[in-house]
């Protein structure tokens, strides 16, 4: 499947030309980094990372918290990062620096969260948990371990991180859907034949007859 780029032609309509080999390779790291990233991300938030023991009226109770009761801010923020790499390709200009500055803030902000919790933040969640096992208001975990899945986390977010700062600086040599499939407004007033809008569904079945619908 070969990319292209849209560039206004003499007559005021939009043509695809064939995208840069430059701009086709940065994208290819890009969506790899976001989608490498997103999945460290959503794989360590359901991981062990904090296990530890708590102690009740003589008995000794083994306790844990995964990366979801830590925090649920890794995970949610990779489902955002991938949306918004998806969104990178309906739009054009400035629009696609914002998603790319976007992605960039949800992988900074998952990897933030790996540093905190590497430097012993977020301790309270093992502490809640301790107390919920026991059935007491509160409680302190003893003899507490971390695992290596924050640092999974950290790597994740970086990846992301990297992936939207990639698309702020390359992302307008990257090709984006076809003009062929803009809305008849966007061709009209560029002064080409408006035609009928393309739905999700006309795209599925291009895909079915073996069309591509990012060629021109």
């Amino acid at each position: 499947m070969s990319a292209a780029v849209e560039t206004p032609a003499q007559d005021g309509t939009v043509q695809d030309t064939p995208a840069p080999r430059g701009g086709r390779r940065t994208l290819a790291v890009m969506l790899g980094a976001t989608l490498l990233g997103a999945t460290l991300l959503l794989v360590a938030a359901g991981q062990t990372w904090q296990s530890g023991e708590v102690s009740a009226q003589g008995a000794t109770r083994a306790v844990s918290v995964s990366g979801h009761d830590v925090s649920g801010i890794p995970g949610a923020l990779a489902l955002v990062g991938l949306a918004a790499t998806v969104g990178v390709f309906a739009v054009r200009g400035r629009a696609r620096t914002v998603m790319g500055l976007l992605v960039a803030l949800a992988g900074a902000v998952s990897a933030g969260v790996a540093v905190s919790v590497l430097a012993g933040g977020f301790g309270a969640a093992l502490d809640e948990k301790a107390a919920r096992t026991i059935g007491l208001a509160e409680a302190t975990a003893q003899h507490v371990t971390g695992t290596a899945w924050p640092l999974v986390t950290l790597a994740g977010g970086l990846l992301v991180l990297a992936a939207g700062l990639l698309t702020t600086r390359q992302g307008a040599r990257w090709p984006g859907m076809s003009a062929r499939y803009d809305a008849p407004v966007r061709a009209a007033a560029k002064g080409a034949p408006a035609r009928p809008a393309e739905t999700p569904a006309d795209l599925w079945k291009a895909l079915d007859r073996g069309e591509d619908p990012t060629a021109g």
